[in-house]
């Protein structure tokens, strides 16, 4: 109650999905949105595939069902690559829960002009709740004018929220600098990851920045990034880029 006898309306409590990456769900408070989209930005080795696998992972071992949609990694080749870190997305396959779809972006063109199609058959047959898209950049590069880019953009976005999952999308960025990452991307997504990989004076290092996320509270700086037999690891440190 306020002064004058009222009740007051409480904010509605965020239900948040956790991205099981160590070290990055203390930034946002517990995790990504539920239901919400997220973009992950990086260049080429950054670690956005097993950022985005993460996410998947993490959903399964909860029995939440999970799709991964690709228009460019080979099943048997991603598979091969993450059983070095323990990640076994075959086992899920089997039991029924996880789903792993490759597309051409042309097929992806058409699964947005029929609004769904076979994504959305499975998506009900297995009761998605994750979604991962790795990565838009091919995607994107069918349409050359920028109004067919923002458009088929929209649409997508209107499929994933239409699907009701939490989705990680991927981009490839050779530059990381804000002006660089699709204006229609940054106003229809709910948050923006940049993953940094850079070299200094002989030596790897990595960084992850979170650019926004809606309704969070997020730190302005950059911190460090590990990855390694287990994955990807956000430290406490923080470094500049």
């Amino acid at each position: 109650m306020n002064e004058s006898g009222k009740k007051e309306n409480k904010p509605e409590k965020i239900s948040r999905v956790s991205s099981g990456v160590p070290g990055f769900d203390r930034l946002v408070e517990g995790g990504f949105k539920k239901k919400s989209i997220n973009l992950v930005v990086g260049g080429p080795g950054s670690g956005k595939t097993i950022f985005a696998v993460m996410f998947l992972i993490e959903g399964l071992k909860k029995g939440e069902p999970g799709i991964y949609v690709t228009f460019e990694e080979k099943k048997e080749k991603l598979y091969e690559d993450i059983r070095s870190f323990g990640w076994d997305l075959e086992a899920y396959e089997k039991k029924g829960i996880f789903s792993y779809l490759e597309y051409t972006p042309e097929q992806v063109k058409k699964v947005l002009i029929e609004g769904g199609g076979t994504i959305d058959s499975i998506i009900t047959k297995i009761n998605a709740k994750r979604i991962v898209i790795d990565s838009i950049t091919s995607f994107a590069l069918l349409y050359k004018e920028e109004l067919a880019k923002k458009e088929a953009a929209l649409a997508l976005f209107e499929m994933i929220n239409k699907w009701g999952c939490t989705a990680v999308l991927t981009s490839e960025e050779a530059s990381m600098q804000m002006a660089e990452i699709s204006s229609t991307l940054d106003f229809e997504v709910d948050s923006i990851v940049i993953l940094y990989h850079d070299k200094r004076k002989g030596v790897r290092v990595r960084g992850l920045e979170i650019l926004k996320m809606r309704g969070t509270k997020v730190p302005n700086e950059t911190y460090g990034l590990r990855i390694d037999k287990n994955g990807i690891t956000v430290l406490t440190e923080k470094t500049k880029f």
